[in-house]
């Protein structure tokens, strides 16, 4: 990694040939578990499917395209809390109207390459058919722990503390107000922007409003409101084994995903695959090179055990910090392929609600798996926000 600096520096991450070496030896001394005959997806990650995207990775995949394909990105790297951060900073193109600078918070299992195809669709909407009017200053961070930006050596930051940093962040790059969105974990961090930033931020959208935290009298909910908590505990004893085991065991984990690759990907692809807008075939959704794009980013640079170690912090925020309501003017765009999907009520319970959607496809990483549909969702949104923020 390189030094990190004060100031903003251009980054461009360029992998020794020796580690792509060493992955595919990793991956041609693969050994597969077992599995009982026509489990596929039921218990994890299907034997048949992991067979072979290894064999791809190892044989197919073309990594260096791949990492030339992100360079097109403007990236780059400063200090902020005492660590190296990296982040896409895309200026708009040839706008017609005030620009909207706008911070996108990714989640996991993922990166600032959650948002890699809609960037371009934000910053130069003239070039992809929508209205030149509505192109933003777009910034991607890769949060602590995750991605190129460093790994914290002290304790996990949690969603409050990242907040904390975009804010400084988008103040060095010179942006006094600008809208915040994001999803999954950067739902969260959005959020927190909004709540403890409300003079800068404009207006705040988010894909999800999170596992539901409620600790007053059920009586006081609504009926929709009470099954949907009831549902989201039933999805966690399902499907949260993953959530329970990084909060509470990630360094465990971390061992056997740091060191064999197939064993890291079987951890992100069930996950992309579950949570995908893709009726149970993962590559309806991603095509094999998108999916392992996404796990070499955590293989090469070493990450998954630091960015599972997010979830225990995030765990200890207090409740009287998740019981908080937004007020800043909050967007919901609610795809049905996403899971623990809020009701309307909750929503407003919750936050100032100036638009609820819900589109027609998508899923958990909508950005990536649906870019037009969730770039038309962002520019909708906050069009009315632009002039009065930015006048």
């Amino acid at each position: 990694m390189p030094d990190i600096s004060p100031r903003p520096v251009p980054f461009t991450a360029r992998t020794a040939p020796a580690a792509l070496d060493d992955l595919r030896a990793r991956l041609r001394a693969t050994r597969l578990p077992d599995a009982p005959e026509n489990a596929g997806w039921s218990l994890g990650t299907d034997l048949a499917h992991h067979r072979e995207l290894v064999d791809h990775w190892a044989n197919e995949f073309d990594w260096p395209a791949q990492e030339a394909a992100l360079a097109r990105l403007p990236r780059f790297r400063v200090t902020l809390g005492g660590l190296g951060i990296h982040y896409v900073h895309a200026p708009a193109v040839a706008p017609t109207g005030p620009v909207l600078p706008l911070v996108l918070s990714h989640g996991w299992p993922d990166s600032f390459w959650r948002y890699a195809k809609v960037v371009p669709l934000l910053t130069d909407p003239g070039a992809h058919g929508a209205d030149p009017a509505d192109a933003f200053d777009v910034v991607v961070p890769d949060m602590p722990g995750y991605g190129y930006s460093d790994r914290p050596t002290g304790p996990p930051l949690n969603s409050i503390d990242v907040a904390g940093l975009w804010a400084e962040l988008m103040g060095v790059l010179g942006y006094a107000r600008f809208g915040a969105a994001g999803g999954d974990i950067g739902s969260h961090v959005s959020r927190y922007l909004a709540l403890d930033h409300p003079d800068r931020v404009v207006a705040v959208h988010r894909t999800d409003a999170g596992v539901p935290v409620f600790t007053g009298d059920p009586a006081d909910l609504a009926p929709e409101e009470r099954a949907w908590i009831e549902s989201a505990a039933a999805w966690g004893a399902s499907e949260g084994a993953y959530a329970a085991m990084h909060r509470t065991k990630p360094q465990t984990a971390a061992f056997g995903l740091t060191d064999s690759p197939a064993g890291l990907a079987a951890w992100i692809v069930e996950k992309m695959r579950a949570w995908s807008d893709c009726d149970g075939h993962i590559e309806r959704s991603f095509t094999k090179d998108e999916i392992l794009t996404n796990v070499t980013l955590y293989w090469l640079t070493g990450t998954i055990g630091s960015s599972m170690r997010m979830y225990g912090a995030n765990a200890a925020i207090p409740p009287e910090q998740l019981a908080r309501r937004v007020e800043v003017p909050s967007g919901f765009s609610l795809f049905p392929g996403d899971i623990v999907r809020p009701p309307r009520a909750w929503l407003d319970r919750t936050a100032n609600v100036a638009r609820v959607t819900e589109p027609a496809r998508g899923g958990h990483f909508a950005a990536f798996e649906e870019p037009e549909i969730y770039a038309e969702e962002l520019r909708a949104f906050f069009r009315p926000y632009r002039a009065p923020a930015l006048g």
